[in-house]
Parts: C-alpha cells; structure tokens; sequence
C-alpha cells in the first residue's frame, strides 16, 4: 500500500488534497511543511507554525518541518528538502503528494527533486476544473481565510476574508477560483479532513514585498 506524506502549506488546496487521498484509501502518514525560521511562519502563506501545528493535531497526523533561513537560496532549500524527504523515505514513507492544479513547469520542478529520493510523486487535484473545485470545497463544508494577497492580481483589499463563495464572486475576470497563478494563498481551518474547528481572529494587516499579509491567530475556545 502507498504510504503517502502531503506536502502541506496550511491552505485549502493542501487539506483538500489530504481529504481526497483518505476518501481513496490512501493510507497516509504525515504532513511535510517548509517554514520561514525567522518569521516562524509557512513562508508564501505567512501562517503561524503554531497553526500548523493545530492542524497537524486536528487531522490526527505527524508534522515534518523543513527549517528555512530567510533569505533562502534555491541551492539550500533543495538541500534542506532533500534532507527532510530522506528523513520521511526511512520513516516509511513511499510517495509525497501535491495538491498542485495545472502549472505544469511547477509539477515537472517537483518531479525531478524527487528523482532518485525513492518517494514517487503524487498530484490527486491535477486537472481538475478550478471553479468546480472550490464549489465542491465549499459545499464540503471546507473553511479558509486569505492570508496573503498579490494586489497586482486581485484587490488586496481580498485579504483576510472568508474564502467563500462572495470572495468568488469578487475575483476579477481571468483570476483563478483556487489562486493557482499566485493571486491569493489560505489558511484552511475547518472542513471534513479536520476532526475539529480551529478557532482563528484577524491580526495585523501588513505589505512586504509586495504582497499584502494578514495575520491569522487561534482564539481560545469558549
């Protein structure tokens, strides 16, 4: 049987990817996440580790870490990957999963990094229509928050909102229903792939490098 870990950015794509390996019958066996050491945050998606980490305990699975220096050259970040995918092959891992949808230079990236690492790449989402996909993700009862923003593609003014069906609606013509080209990244924080809710509150909205950033926060439960 496949042992698969997913390669988890903390957004919806990711926990949809996970909810439809375990519909399949994967059997899988963690979550593989690069994060920003010095902000201590998912690097594109700017969401807290600990975050992370309630959704690692909230899907009952472990949670690999690849520690990134920031600024991160591409030479060490595929030293770094390549150090952690060896750490989960030995662990029993037999594949790693994307929840990647169409950019085909990106798949074909992720498929020569793992030549030769004895993990076989697996894409469950690839190809499906976009605009489906989210209408599926939200009728599943899926949940997500923008936490980061391209404003040369959408309206920065996007982020921190709900990811529901008015944001859908609110995407210009030519933007992506999941932000596949980049416009927009997510922090997932209820849906069928989570056993609970992670309660979550808005923090600061800030710019850096041209993205706009909104900071997700856990709430305690009441």
């Amino acid at each position: 049987m496949r042992r698969v870990v997913v390669s988890w950015s903390s957004g919806k794509d990711a926990a949809w990817t996970l909810w439809t390996l375990r519909q399949q019958g994967a059997e899988v066996v963690g979550l593989l996440t690069s994060l920003n050491a010095e902000a201590d945050r998912v690097a594109m998606h700017g969401v807290r580790r600990s975050l992370v980490e309630a959704q690692a305990a909230a899907v009952g699975l472990p949670l690999h870490t690849v520690e990134l220096p920031w600024p991160c050259s591409n030479a060490v970040y595929e030293a770094r990957m390549a150090t952690a995918l060896s750490a989960v092959r030995d662990a029993g891992a037999t594949h790693i999963a994307f929840g990647d949808l169409f950019l085909a230079d990106v798949r074909a990236y992720r498929e020569r990094q793992l030549r030769g690492t004895g993990l076989a790449p697996l894409f469950p989402l690839w190809g499906l229509d976009t605009a489906r996909l989210a209408s599926d993700m939200l009728g599943a009862g899926l949940e997500a928050t923008l936490t980061c923003v391209d404003p040369s593609q959408v309206d920065g003014g996007l982020v921190g909102r709900p990811y529901d069906r008015a944001l859908l609606a609110a995407l210009p013509d030519g933007a992506d229903a999941c932000g596949e080209n980049g416009e927009f990244h997510t922090f997932c924080w209820a849906g069928p792939m989570l056993e609970r809710p992670i309660p979550v509150a808005l923090g600061e909205v800030v710019e850096r490098e041209g993205f706009r950033f909104a900071d997700v926060r856990s709430v305690r439960r009441p």
